[in-house]
């Protein structure tokens, strides 16, 4: 049996809530080794005149922990 952590990581995109998923991964994978798993818990945005102007995605980023 494998013990894994979770953190949550948002990653933010002025183009799609799928680039903010990707950010968050690309972020995390800078300072963690061997993820296994991302999930999306929520998906925001901030609007200005009627526009979203940025995307945000919270995700949890699964992985092993080191024994």
């Amino acid at each position: 049996m494998t013990a894994v952590k979770v953190i949550r990581v948002m990653g933010t995109s002025e183009e799609s809530w799928e680039d903010a998923a990707h950010e968050a991964f690309r972020e995390a994978s800078q300072s963690v080794d061997d993820i296994s798993g991302i999930r999306v818990e929520n998906w925001t945005a901030n609007v200005e005149d009627d526009e979203i102007v940025q995307y945000k995605a919270t995700t949890e980023i699964t992985f092993p922990v080191e024994h």
